[in-house]
């Protein structure tokens, strides 16, 4: 009975931890947050590529700018680029910046 309760708890413990992994490879938002922040501020350039922004579903665009890790994302959400303004003109906090460039990543892999 001992050994069945480790092995259950032990692949609940794994599954939990791939959660979000797997809910990003099905192009599900790992935070609502991100994907409710994206609707609100981010889709009005980033849907249409307004001034440079990668447009969401640009497979090839976001490869290049994942390629360069997610602190460098980050980085530019924070402080801006371009015509981008830091916080993309919002005053959400870090972590919903970053559900948000991971919904965005999410929807152009």
């Amino acid at each position: 009975m001992f050994k069945r309760s480790v092995k259950f708890a032990s692949a609940a413990i794994l599954m939990a931890g791939l959660a979000p992994a797997l809910a990003t490879a099905a192009g599900e938002s790992i935070n609502p947050a991100g994907e409710k922040l994206y609707k609100s501020a981010c889709l009005a350039c980033h849907m249409a590529g307004v001034a440079g922004a990668p447009k969401v579903g640009d497979k090839a665009r976001w490869s290049a700018l994942t390629a360069k890790g997610m602190d460098a994302l980050m980085h530019t959400t924070i402080n801006g680029k371009g015509a981008m303004p830091p916080r993309g003109a919002t005053k959400a906090d870090d972590a919903t910046l970053q559900a948000a460039v991971e919904y965005m990543i999410s929807k152009s892999q």
